[in-house]
């Protein structure tokens, strides 16, 4: 009976805070506009109208009543599920504490864009928060590895994955309801696996479930054409509440999924951020310099719509999501060296879908309907150049991500739109 309640904690939380959070967003937006919390087209957005920001808020209010309602002031973390084997305590207000500290240091960052010195100051001020709140990685089960015990180091390594979940979920906000969308996915996922993982009387799943139902509320309003957009106030808090849920949820269990779970489920807006950050590096930028190299980006500029690249990315994220929630609940394996020919099969198949849609996304996708456009479009610019000069220029153009959009006359372009439509474009 504990255990069905809890499920019912988790369902009741995620439809709290969504509803929370969908209210008191467009108040949220009000608020932006009063003290100039406002998005101004760039050339890193895709959009060309100011739009509010700071609807993190929002989201937090969602977080703050259904933690309230839903989440004991401390729970115990199992190693595996009616174990009995305790290896951790969490204390549920001082973590809340860190979401709200850096919600406002997001917020203040709307207003008046602070320098990334002090944004990550607060981060890494959260982060510590966190940690002292029972948030630690303190060993680590990896497949075919076994047990890592990280004794002293598990604090300082919380602290490196929580301040790294802030910085890639605010990255990859970059265009309507994508990290809303996303997290969303993500949060359900978590709760799904953590309640495998520690049992139905998981409060770490509880509040997944919360940072589901928050940034599906706020999402209402941020699908496209976006009234709002979530601002740093709302990206961070997402990005920290779902490195806690990682580190409580299955990092400090026995769960072979452990540490390959939360990168799978994360995968999409972690290959986002690594594939930019990396770009940046090799032409000498700095990291954290804003640029338009994003997948949504460059999904954009090869004739896709803001909507066709939203749905595109939470396909993907919802085929990672699919593949872990596979991998620990197909019973293709005992976890102890014993196979099950037939459900293996069965595994080897959810995952080659999963790899294959990663390639069609990354490569096939973005890459070669890239090059075969472009070729296109700089043979009509220029019909005298020669078929060596046209190659160099798209691979050139592949490599840097910098490119003019293509214009809509070009073979699979979203629906008759132009991608330059003002109507299709963000700043966020």
């Amino acid at each position: 009976m504990a255990t069905l309640t809890r499920y019912w904690d988790a369902v009741f939380a995620f439809l709290a805070a969504a509803a929370v959070a969908g209210v008191l967003t467009p108040f949220a937006g009000k608020l932006a506009q009063r003290v100039g919390a406002i998005a101004f087209p760039s050339a890193r957005g895709l959009a060309r109208k100011p739009t509010p920001l700071l609807g993190g808020l929002a989201i937090l209010a969602g977080l703050l009543v259904a933690a309230l309602i839903w989440m004991p002031d401390t729970f115990n973390l199992q190693k595996a599920p009616h174990s009995g084997t305790i290896v951790g305590v969490v204390h549920t207000w001082p973590l809340i504490a860190g979401a709200v500290l850096i919600a406002l240091v997001g917020a203040i960052d709307d207003i008046w864009d602070l320098k990334p010195i002090f944004k990550l100051a607060g981060q890494i001020i959260a982060a510590i928060v966190a940690v002292h709140a029972g948030a630690t990685i303190n060993d680590l089960t990896l497949p075919f590895v076994g047990s890592l015990q990280f004794t002293d180091a598990g604090g300082p390594l919380a602290v490196i994955w929580l301040v790294a979940l802030m910085n890639i979920v605010n990255l990859s906000d970059g265009v309507d309801g994508l990290a809303a969308g996303v997290c969303t996915i993500d949060g359900i996922t978590f709760a799904v696996i953590v309640f495998s993982v520690q049992g139905g009387t998981s409060a770490a799943a509880v509040l997944a479930a919360i940072t589901a139902g928050a940034s599906l509320g706020f999402l209402v309003h941020n699908f496209y054409p976006a009234k709002i957009f979530m601002g740093d106030s709302g990206s961070n808090l997402l990005g920290y509440l779902l490195g806690v849920t990682a580190v409580i949820g299955t990092m400090k269990t026995s769960a072979v999924l452990a540490l390959a779970g939360p990168l799978l489920i994360l995968a999409v807006p972690f290959l986002d951020t690594g594939f930019v950050v990396a770009k940046r590096l090799k032409y000498g930028q700095r990291p954290w310099n804003a640029d338009a190299n994003h997948f949504h980006h460059r999904m954009a500029r090869i004739g896709f719509s803001q909507r066709k690249t939203v749905f595109y990315l939470y396909a993907w994220t919802l085929m990672l999501a699919g593949v872990v929630v596979a991998l620990r609940f197909v019973p293709y394996s005992n976890h102890h060296g014993v196979y099950h020919v037939g459900w293996a099969v069965v595994m080897g198949g959810i995952l080659l879908a999963g790899a294959a849609a990663s390639v069609y996304l990354v490569y096939v996708l973005e890459i070669l309907k890239f090059k075969s456009a472009r070729m296109i479009q700089l043979r009509r610019v220029d019909p005298d150049a020669t078929d060596q000069d046209i190659e160099k220029t798209v691979e050139r153009d592949v490599a840097t991500g910098e490119f003019d959009a293509l214009d809509e006359e070009l073979p699979d372009a979203q629906d008759g739109e132009s991608p330059g439509d003002p109507e299709d474009e963000s700043p966020e």
